[in-house]
Order: structure tokens, then sequence, then C-alpha cells
């Protein structure tokens, strides 16, 4: 399955990825755009977590509590 995703990913891009990481990137750009169905994502995000992808910390978002907040009355 990863090798299909290599390939979809080769012809988009016009070269082969560098890290697991990238693919799963693509995959998701993919789905957003419609690109990709749940079940076609849903099995490349199985093979690439197989994998250990991940998204690099720094695209987490982290969310402050609303209670944190001084919202004037």
């Amino acid at each position: 399955m990863l090798e299909i995703l290599t390939q979809r990913f080769n012809n988009a891009k016009k070269r082969n990825p560098s890290h697991v990481n990238e693919l799963l990137d693509f995959i998701q750009v993919c789905y957003i755009q419609g690109e990709l169905t749940i079940t076609e994502y849903k099995g490349f995000f199985s093979e690439l977590d197989k994998q250990n992808a991940e998204k690099p910390e720094v695209y987490i978002i982290k969310n402050t509590p609303f209670n944190t907040f001084n919202i004037p009355g």
C-alpha cells in the first residue's frame, strides 16, 4: 500500500518523498481536498502509523483553556 502512496506522491510532486512524515502531510492534504475517500485515508494512515509517521511538534496547536482568558465585562 505504501508503494501506491509513494507513486501518487511522486506523480503529484515529481519527486520521491524524503520521509514518511511527508507522506502523512500529503494524505492529509489529499483528504481535505477531496482526492481521497475516508476509507483510503484510513488505510494509508494505518500504514504510515506502522512506520511511526508523525506531525512535528511545531504543528501541534496547544489550546489554552477558556478559564484563563481575561474577558472584559
